[in-house]
């Protein structure tokens, strides 16, 4: 339990649930709290029972009483999350950094006991398994006996961490994937602890952990630094933010998913700009949301951009509760509690907001997003017409204006009249033109085929954004039986790959009798994990492999999850597109994005009829009909019984014993990061940076996917190489992902994306750069990095808007710290990645307001300076730095940069070095 609170405002009193008292704090004791939005309710609660007159401060409180919706941010506040919870790939850096913390904490003579989570910590292995095998009955058996050959070093350190640290669990490998398994099983809605009873709140080291709001528990992804900081007992500094109100009205019409939903609301977000704002939802439509929607409306917080996506506790919540296992005693706390607290939704009693949206959900169709952004939504009607325009960027090897923005291709592609048409065009029944490429493939199996631009060659169910979602999994499987009713399968270039997020999953489809069906048109279990989401498709059959490679064709992939963005899905698959489970089951029997599912036949029948995407899609009476016969709370509760045990693979593990982790220096998986090398106890002073080269000049819109090492390693790359010369054969490379406690492999992967574009290069893609210390020559920004620290050259990044969209990756600012980039000088940034540059000693500067690198003549060559840094020993943070530009063949230019530290805590850790680095001395000190 954390220290007794000063409660300033007289709120400690008591709830009486079932005859159990449990200490609360009144919110309703705080002037202007019953007009404030569900999720600020939340914060004010955190802040009165944290309230220590420090961190936690009198003044924080009423300021968040008197809540001005329409000010922009300006009030800082300290939020204590009750818990931490992660996923493998993130959360084993967490563990290293820890382990590696321990040690660093015995060698300045304290205890190493002290670095130990003071939250309850939760990691989900979910990341790590690869489809492989896919197609085949023994498809799950052999990926986790792979999984489990690729990453034992890896399992082994977390079973060790599961021992050393209280308050760690493990959820081992071919359970579910992180947030599923979060909805459905770890989140308690209202927690229960030391005789306390308070809102479940948390932070997450994926991007998607705002999945949980849609439960009504308040939480986002972080970086695994912060994520260090808060199970250490650092407080989260954050803003007060702007919450935008969105009003939901009517019923989602039949025909239209969850998916279709949320890619309307993504869409719709998107445009309206929340970046660093909170989205809440409110209005008589919010209880005609189910439960599994509201996740999945969650789950895409950070497509639209937003820091969470909340739903409030209702009768849906408790329903969803009950139904998924949790005790009765734990729902009647839930519902008392929220009750109690003035946080049950009551659509009558409307909240204030910063900004309102409205969405008739009536007005929902089924859509899909792509070819590269989530939020790009096409209506299903016009999905042919829309890859025929995108089409031209990926097919041809453009220059120029096609090209507009450094990373990506132009959203805009230019119209039909004017494309260079390298292939020939041919027509279809209409007229219409479109580029085709049709090359001659024999399959493995000898099957012989042929695909094209826009063949798909990935149809993928997985990620949790869907497969939690009982309506739109039932909905694909009855797609997939009324199919093989039909006569229909898969098109034989299709890799078909069913990845749930539960166990749940395949437990209903046995009992609904739909698993043969899914298999009979390809769609095996292929494991319990993200899989294709993240970029762990595993390889194309070799054979389509070598003729997209060979001919350079622009295939697609279909998946059922939350991200498309460029070089993610797979190496070999350029055009990527987001829709719901049934439409991802549709094209694989179409096999190809150049198809009009209103007027296009998916084949004929056993009578020679042709057949229909309309002719086979279930009703939502037939689907509501399945999910009440197959499923049932029995089922959650005996599927999560003993949920962190493990099967016998992971219970016979060999588990190294100790609190201090014995480093192995032979492991390629797992080693002692640089972070705490020669260390102070006491911080030296900050200082400006002088002769700074650039790194790399990047476009607007590159994401922590462009900068954190991600998906598979090539051998000719720097961590290839890097692995080779370790003895790792090509064939156990694995992931970066997977390798992510070896910070060796990752510095090298760090701005490696194949689709990564650096302007100081010309129509060169990849992690490459030009190295100013030998003349200019172009080489990878790996070694170029190298050279620059050998020769003492501090290194910056210039980019364009949105810098660090996406995911919360800590690679990507680990990655660039320890690359050398001392600062970066974007012209905007998404919240994540500049928390976290901060947590790394990385300062991030900002080009003044409408103001672009060209605005000021720079190209990259320059050598840089940038003055005004050293006013932080003072214990102010300069609002602007100047940077001072100069170098040979460089008109010199001076202008003032805008210091993006916006709190007090943020200048703390940038003084210390690294949030690591503070709570480290912090600990030391007590």
């Amino acid at each position: 339990m954390a220290n007794p609170s000063k409660d300033s405002f007289g709120a400690k009193t008591t709830l009486n649930v079932d005859g159990t008292d449990y200490e609360i704090f009144d919110i309703k004791k705080v002037e202007g709290s019953s007009k404030l939005p569900y999720s600020l309710k939340v914060l004010l609660e955190n802040l009165l029972r944290t309230e220590d007159g420090a961190n936690v401060t009198a003044a924080q409180i009423e300021a968040l009483g008197k809540w001005d919706a329409d000010a922009d941010p300006s009030t800082e506040i300290q939020f204590t999350p009750a818990r931490v919870i992660m996923q493998d790939f993130t959360g084993v850096p967490c563990v290293v950094d820890l382990a590696t913390m321990r040690e660093a904490m015995t060698n300045l003579g304290g205890d190493a006991s002290k670095i130990n989570p003071l939250a309850p910590a939760e990691l989900v292995i979910d990341h790590s398994v690869i489809a492989d095998v896919f197609g085949r009955e023994d498809a799950f058996e052999r990926n986790v006996d792979i999984e489990y050959e690729r990453n034992k070093e890896r399992y082994q350190f977390l079973r060790w961490g599961q021992t050393a640290f209280d308050e760690f669990k493990v959820v081992p490998p071919g359970t579910g994937i992180v947030h599923q398994v979060n909805i459905e099983h770890l989140a308690r809605v209202v927690f229960a602890r030391g005789g306390q009873a308070y809102p479940d709140t948390l932070v997450g080291t994926d991007s998607h952990t705002t999945m949980v709001n849609g439960l009504g528990v308040l939480g986002w992804g972080v970086g695994g630094i912060e994520a260090e900081a808060a199970m250490l007992g650092q407080p989260v500094s954050m803003l007060i933010p702007r919450v935008v109100g969105f009003k939901l009205t009517g019923e989602l019409p039949d025909g239209a998913t969850a998916t279709d939903l949320v890619l309307t609301i993504t869409e719709m977000l998107r445009k309206h700009g929340v970046v660093g704002k909170f989205v809440e939802f409110y209005g008589d439509g919010v209880a005609a949301v189910p439960l599994a929607n509201r996740a999945t409306i969650g789950n895409m917080s950070p497509e639209f951009g937003s820091t969470a996506a909340i739903f409030p506790v209702d009768e849906e919540t408790v329903r969803y509760l009950r139904f998924t296992g949790r005790s009765e005693g734990h729902v009647a706390l839930v519902e008392a509690y929220a009750k109690a607290q003035g946080m049950w939704h009551d659509p009558a009693n409307e909240a204030k907001y910063s900004e309102y949206l409205e969405l008739d959900l009536g007005s929902v169709t089924p859509s899909i997003a792509g070819p590269k952004r989530p939020q790009d939504r096409i209506a299903l009607s016009d999905a042919k017409r829309a890859f025929r325009e995108a089409l031209p960027a990926y097919a041809e090897d453009r220059e120029g204006p096609a090209e507009s923005n450094g990373s990506f291709p132009a959203s805009d592609p230019p119209a039909p009249d004017d494309q260079i048409e390298i292939d020939p065009p041919i027509r279809d029944g209409n007229g219409d033109k479109r580029i085709s490429k049709k090359v001659a493939v024999t399959l493995e199996d000898g099957t012989e085929t042929e695909i094209d631009h826009g063949s798909v060659t990935i149809a993928s169910i997985t990620s949790c954004t869907n497969t939690s979602n009982p309506s739109v999994m039932i909905g694909a499987a009855l797609l997939a039986k009324n199919a093989v009713d039909k006569g229909l399968d898969r098109k034989p270039w299709v890799k078909t790959t069913l990845a749930p997020g539960s166990q749940v999953v395949m437990d209903y489809y046995d009992r609904a009798g739909l698993t043969p069906y899914l298999e009979k048109i390809g769609f095996y279990l292929v494991g319990y994990g993200c899989t294709t989401c993240i970029g762990n498709s595993g390889p194309l059959p070799e054979p389509i492999s070598n003729a997209v490679n060979e001919e350079d064709l622009a295939v697609t992939s279909v998946l059922s999850g939350n991200r498309n963005f460029e070089g993610r899905i797979n190496p070999d698959v350029k055009m990527n597109y987001l829709a719901s489970p049934p439409l991802v089951i549709a094209y694989a029997l179409a096999g190809t994005m150049d198809f009009d599912f209103e007027n296009d036949s998916l084949g004929d029948d056993q009578n020679g009829n042709p057949v229909y995407l309309k002719d086979i899609w279930p009703s939502p009476q037939e689907v509501e009909e399945v999910i009440d016969q197959a499923i049932s709370s029995e089922m959650f509760t005996k599927g999560y019984a003993d949920v962190f045990a493990g099967d016998e693979r992971w219970r016979g593990l060999d588990t190294p014993e100790g609190k201090v982790f014995e480093w192995d220096d032979e492991s390629t998986y797992v080693r002692r990061p640089p972070y705490f090398e020669d260390m102070p106890a006491q911080p030296e002073p900050v200082t400006d940076i002088a002769g700074a080269r650039v790194l790399a000049k990047l476009g607007d819109s590159v994401t922590t996917d462009h900068i954190s090492p991600a998906g598979a390693i090539k051998a000719d790359s720097p961590a290839g190489k890097y692995l080779q010369d370790k003895g790792v054969k090509r064939l156990d490379f694995n992931s970066y992902g997977s390798r992510r406690g070896n910070h060796e492999v990752m510095i090298r992967g760090t701005f490696a994306n194949i689709r990564l574009r650096n302007e100081l290069l010309d129509g060169v893609q990849g992690g490459f750069t030009r190295d100013w210390l030998n003349g200019g020559e172009q080489t990878t920004i790996y070694d170029a990095s190298v050279g620059y620290q050998e020769a003492g050259v501090p290194l910056v990044i210039l980019a364009g808007k949105e810098y660090g969209s996406g995911s919360s990756r800590d690679w990507a600012a680990k990655g660039t710290a320890l690359l050398g980039v001392k600062a970066v000088l974007a012209e905007s940034y998404e919240r994540i990645h500049r928390s976290n540059l901060i947590g790394m000693g990385v300062l991030p500067l900002q080009f003044p307001d409408g103001k672009t690198a060209a605005d000021f003549g720079l190209t990259g060559s320059e050598t840089i300076d940038i003055v005004g840094i050293e006013a932080m020993n003072d214990g102010d943070t300069p609002r602007t730095v100047t940077v001072k530009v100069s170098g040979e063949g460089v008109d010199p230019a001076e202008f003032e940069a805008v210091v993006r530290i916006d709190t007090p805590g943020e200048a703390e850790y940038y003084r210390h070095g690294g949030i690591m680095q503070y709570v480290l001395r912090s600990l030391l000190e007590k």
